[in-house]
């Protein structure tokens, strides 16, 4: 009998159910590639990430050389001359290892400052979305440039565009991609 009452619910609210959910996908990338503040945020990040780089690399150098140092004098330096030397290469590759955690690890210098520069205009297109979304009466709309694989998508489910439109950055009819 119970079974007979969920094989009854399935098929009166099933079909209604699925039917009513309505999607559509976008191209995140595609959107922020055409916002002129992205392009200006990425060249930031970018000249902030190749100095810093350029600081590890240079740190880097100096405990090459400290190394180098020790390896062509190790035979003229004492037990006690040997184990200061090895001290200070190793103290030097530590700060190096934490300045690059600093920097680069999680939470970290790069990290905050993409987050600073970015993440407003990635809120402003979720604001978009939402409310093309809510327009076009969507429950879900994918973004294509993520995560998510979609073996075939139907173009008519794509509304990069209306989110570009709603961002002011385009025309709805002009649909050239890269």
């Amino acid at each position: 009998m119970r079974l007979l009452l969920v094989f009854f619910g399935v098929l009166l609210f099933g079909p209604n159910f699925v039917q009513a959910q309505k999607f559509g996908y976008i191209d995140s990338e595609y959107i922020l590639s055409k916002m002129p503040q992205y392009a200006k945020a990425q060249g930031e990040v970018d000249q902030l990430s190749a100095a810093w780089q350029k600081e590890i690399e240079e740190m880097q150098r100096k405990v090459d050389a400290l190394y180098g140092s020790y390896q062509a004098e190790q035979v003229l330096l004492t037990e006690e001359m040997k184990q200061e030397r090895i001290g200070e290469i190793r103290k030097k590759e530590t700060e190096l290892k934490d300045y690059q955690k600093k920097v680069f690890g999680f939470g970290g210098l790069f990290f905050l400052k993409k987050q600073e520069l970015i993440k407003p205009l990635q809120d402003k297109v979720f604001d978009a979305v939402e409310k093309v979304a809510k327009a076009n009466r969507l429950a879900i709309i994918f973004d294509k440039a993520g995560e998510l694989v979609m073996m075939y998508t139907d173009p008519r489910h794509d509304y990069t565009d209306f989110v570009l439109e709603e961002l002011g950055l385009g025309d709805p009819n002009d649909k050239i991609k890269p």
